[in-house]
């Protein structure tokens, strides 16, 4: 394996800030203990080279040696086959997070996404979409996340990669208080959050971007 370049945006709209998805990329190379360096593509002026490494033009991905690896759930799998830290030594606990891992991707995203979006954009409360989007979320994702969170302290008996996607899934709902009737998910993103790995994840996020504001 060669050097770990972690390649993002060079700046964002505040609004977004601190959720970026290259900080789950941070929290991983942060809990790994991974060394690493941050490199930036324009947000503005996407050219072929980011498409080559990108094929959609978004951010992040991380460069290793002559590997370069998009897409968040990639990149963590990735890094967890490089340290213990990130996925479960034991063939079980391992399968079960990389289960978790694609669960956060695949099926609490996929129904937190859309929800999201229309709280930024702030659609009303009373109209079909929000309602549909809404139902989909809560009573098919939060209400069956909570008792699997209200018996474990992580997804797969020790911290790893897919708690680094679940948290970060669930605490932008969070963001708009859709946890509120969902205690166990709530202490769950609360408890992840206060790891050192995602405050200097965090920290490192908001201070690239905000360095962007003053160049």
């Amino acid at each position: 394996m060669g050097d770990l370049t972690l390649t993002t945006f060079d700046w964002v709209p505040e609004m977004p800030r601190g959720y970026v998805r290259d900080i789950r990329v941070r929290w991983a190379l942060e809990e790994a203990g991974l060394a690493y360096r941050v490199e930036s593509v324009s947000f503005r002026d996407r050219k072929a080279g980011h498409f080559a490494h990108q094929p959609f033009g978004q951010a992040p991905w991380l460069t290793d040696g002559d590997l370069s690896i998009f897409e968040s759930g990639a990149i963590l799998l990735h890094l967890g086959e490089r340290s213990d830290a990130l996925l479960p030594a034991d063939p079980r606990g391992r399968s079960e997070a990389k289960e978790w891992l694609f669960a956060a991707l695949n099926s609490v995203e996929m129904a937190s996404l859309p929800w999201s979006l229309l709280e930024f954009s702030g659609e009303s409360e009373d109209t079909a979409a929000w309602k549909l989007f809404d139902g989909f979320l809560k009573v098919h994702r939060l209400q069956h996340m909570e008792p699997v969170l209200a018996g474990r302290e992580w997804l797969a008996g020790t911290f790893s990669v897919a708690d680094i996607l679940m948290v970060d899934v669930l605490r932008l709902v969070d963001r708009f208080d859709g946890l509120a009737n969902y205690p166990a998910c709530r202490d769950y993103v609360a408890r992840a959050m206060a790891r050192p790995a995602f405050v200097k994840a965090y920290e490192d996020q908001m201070a690239h971007f905000a360095a962007a504001d003053t160049a």
